[in-house]
C-alpha cells in the first residue's frame, strides 16, 4: 500500500474548503459548465432515489463499486494468473430503476483471447440467510481455510492457504452474497424484507446474473451456476427463470448438498415423507460411530437399510396406529439394527424420529451430540435429558475459522472497502423467510417451496443441461435418500435420465471439510464442467 499516495490525498482533503475558490474557476468540469450556461444549455441533474432513512431527503442513485487486486495460483502444476474483483453490483427491477446494492467476489484468469469460450460459473451458498463464504473460503476460490477433518478447529492464529483444488483452472467464478447477507443491502427505500422470500430471492439472483453478464460481455460464455443446501433450491429455481425469462441457456447445475424439496426434509406433524428418506443417513452415522452391530462396509449396509426404508417401514409408517402390537415390536427390532437407537425410544417416538431427535440421542449414553450437517463431528450435550439436539458440533467447530479467514482476506488481500459491516449469515433472514413458490408452468404457488419441477422443466427444454449432484453419506440435513427420490422425480424424458450424475463423498453437508472428499470433488467438478463446455 503507498502510504504516501494516501497521505496527500488526506491533505488535499483537508485543504478542499480552502482551494475551493481556485478549484471552482480552473476545474475543466467547472470551466464547461460555464461555458453551457453562457450558451444557455443546462446539464441534467443527476439521478437520484429516496433515501433508505424515510425520515432523509433523496439521495444520489447507488453506484457500483469495484476493488480490483491482481493474483497468481498454482493447479495441478500450472500456474494461472486472475483478478479478483471484490465488488457491488447495482440491481434495477423490471422498471430499471435501483432497489439494491449486491455484493460479490468475481475471479477472471488473465489474458484470456476469448473470453466467450471460457466456462463462467455462478456460486452461493444457502440458509436462507448465509453469505457465500463457506464454499467461498471452503472449497471453490484460490484460497482456503485449513480446519480440523471431524473435531474442533482451535482458536487462531488460523492456517490460510492457496488452494490447489479451486476450480480456477477450469472456469471463472462469481461468488453471490443475497441481500441480508455479506454486504449486499437494499437501496433507494426500499427494504431488505422484500427480497427475503423464495420467489423475491429467485428473482434477485436471476437479474443479477443477466445484468452481470450483460455488464462483463460474457453472453457467450458456458455457463453454471453452483449451490449448495438452500442455494440448490436457488439454483434450480434460477436456472429456468433464466432460460424462460432471458433466454439465456446453462450448461450445467451444479448441486452440494439438494434441499431443492424441502417439504421432504421438514419432520412435522402431519408429514411422514421424510422419516424413511432419513433412514439411510441415520444408519450411516450410526455405523460411523459404532452403535451397530456387524463388521459390513458402509455401502452394502445403506443398500439393506434403502430397501428397508422404502418397503417395510414406509408400510408401517402409512399403517399409523393401526400397527399392531407384534409388528411394533418387530419394526423397533429392525430399526434398532439399522440405526442403533433402543428400541423402547423407537416405539415411544412412534416410530418418527427427526434428525435433530437422531443427532442428540445416538451418543446420548456419553452425553454427545453429534453433528446434524456433519455427523462424524460430535459435542458435549448442552441437556442430556432434552428431546432435540441444542447446537450444532459442527458449526461451533468451524465457524469462527470460517468468518475470521474470509474477513481478513476479504478485506487485506481483496482490498474490499470497509463502509459497510460484512456479514456472514444473518439469522432474521431465516425468521422472516416466505417459503410460497409458484411454479414453472404458473400453477398455484406451493406453500413450501419445491424447485424440483423447475429443474425438470429447465432441462427438459434445454436437452442439452446436464446436472451433477454430490451427496455426502453422513448428512443428516440434506439425507442421500431424500436426494436420490428428488432426482426421481425430476420428471425428464427417459432420454434425459443420464444427463443427471450422482456423486457420494465419505463426509457430510459440507463435504470439502473432508480433504479427500475435497480433493474429489474438485476431480468430479471439474469432469463435469469440462464435459458439459464442450459440445460433441
Amino acid at each position: 500500500m503507498n502510504w504516501t499516495a494516501i497521505a496527500i490525498f488526506v491533505a488535499a482533503l483537508a485543504l478542499q474548503p480552502i482551494l475551493a475558490d481556485s478549484w471552482e474557476s480552473n476545474g475543466p468540469d467547472d470551466r464547461a459548465a460555464a461555458a453551457d450556461k453562457a450558451a444557455g444549455v443546462e446539464k441534467p441533474a443527476a439521478p437520484t432515489c429516496p433515501a433508505d432513512d424515510p425520515k432523509a431527503k433523496e439521495v444520489p442513485e447507488p453506484k457500483a463499486e469495484q476493488a480490483v487486486t491482481h493474483h497468481r495460483l498454482t493447479i495441478g502444476g500450472s500456474t494461472i494468473d486472475y483478478t479478483a474483483v471484490a465488488g457491488t453490483l447495482i440491481l434495477r427491477n423490471a422498471e430499471d430503476k435501483p432497489v439494491a446494492s449486491v455484493g460479490y467476489v468475481a475471479y477472471t484468469q488473465a489474458d484470456v483471447r476469448d473470453p466467450g469460450r471460457r466456462p463462467l460459473t455462478f456460486a452461493f451458498n444457502g440458509g436462507p440467510g448465509s453469505s457465500s463464504m463457506w464454499l467461498h473460503m471452503g472449497a471453490l476460490g484460490p484460497r482456503r481455510i485449513v480446519t480440523v477433518d471431524a473435531a474442533p478447529t482451535p482458536p487462531p492464529p488460523y492456517s490460510v492457504v492457496d488452494n490447489e483444488d479451486s476450480i480456477l483452472d477450469r472456469t471463472d467464478l462469481v461468488m453471490i452474497d443475497p441481500v441480508g447477507t455479506g454486504v449486499s443491502h437494499a437501496v433507494c427505500g426500499h427494504k431488505d424484507e422484500e427480497f427475503w422470500g423464495v420467489d423475491a430471492d429467485l428473482d434477485q439472483v436471476t437479474r443479477f446474473i443477466a445484468q452481470y453478464v450483460t455488464d462483463q460481455q460474457r453472453w457467450r460464455s458456458p455457463k453454471f451456476l453452483l449451490g449448495e443446501s438452500y442455494g440448490t433450491t436457488r439454483a434450480a429455481g434460477v436456472v429456468n427463470a433464466l432460460q424462460q425469462r432471458w433466454s439465456m441457456a446453462f450448461n450445467g447445475v451444479i448441486l452440494a448438498s439438494v434441499a431443492t424439496d424441502i417439504e421432504s426434509l421438514f419432520t412435522v406433524a402431519g408429514n411422514d415423507r421424510p422419516y424413511p428418506l432419513f433412514l439411510p443417513s441415520f444408519a450411516a452415522a450410526a455405523w460411523y460411530h459404532h452403535q451397530i452391530s456387524g463388521a459390513r462396509d458402509l455401502k452394502s449396509l445403506l443398500d439393506d437399510v434403502r430397501a428397508f426404508a422404502l418397503g417395510p417401514y414406509l408400510s408401517a409408517l402409512m399403517k399409523g396406529d393401526a400397527l399392531t402390537d407384534p409388528e411394533r415390536d418387530q419394526l423397533a427390532e429392525r430399526l434398532h439394527e439399522f440405526i442403533g437407537l433402543p428400541p423402547d425410544y423407537l416405539k415411544a417416538a412412534r416410530f418418527r424420529v427427526s434428525e435433530t431427535m437422531f443427532a442428540h440421542r445416538l451418543l446420548a449414553a456419553k452425553e454427545l451430540t453429534v453433528g446434524r450437517l456433519d455427523a462424524r463431528f460430535t459435542g458435549p450435550s448442552v441437556d442430556p435429558l432434552a428431546k432435540d439436539m441444542h447446537y450444532d458440533p459442527l458449526m461451533t467447530a468451524i465457524a469462527p475459522a470460517f468468518v475470521a479467514a474470509f474477513l481478513d482476506y476479504y478485506y487485506r488481500e481483496l482490498n474490499a472497502a470497509r463502509e459497510r459491516t460484512f456479514k456472514p449469515f444473518n439469522f432474521e433472514i431465516g425468521r422472516h423467510w416466505k417459503w410460497e413458490h409458484k411454479g414453472p408452468l404458473g400453477e398455484t404457488p406451493q406453500p413450501i417451496v419445491n424447485t424440483t419441477p423447475d429443474l425438470g422443466h429447465a432441462m427438459t427444454l434445454n436437452p442439452a443441461l446436464r446436472t451433477l449432484i454430490l451427496n455426502g453419506y453422513y448428512d443428516l440435513a440434506t439425507p442421500i435418500l431424500a436426494t436420490e427420490y428428488t432426482v426421481e422425480h425430476l420428471n425428464l424424458p427417459a432420454s434425459l435420465r443420464d444427463h443427471v450424475q450422482m456423486k457420494y463423498y465419505e463426509a457430510g453437508h459440507m463435504m470439502y471439510l473432508h480433504p479427500a472428499s475435497l480433493h474429489q470433488m474438485k476431480a468430479d467438478v471439474a469432469a463435469f464442467i469440462d464435459a458439459a463446455s464442450h459440445h460433441p
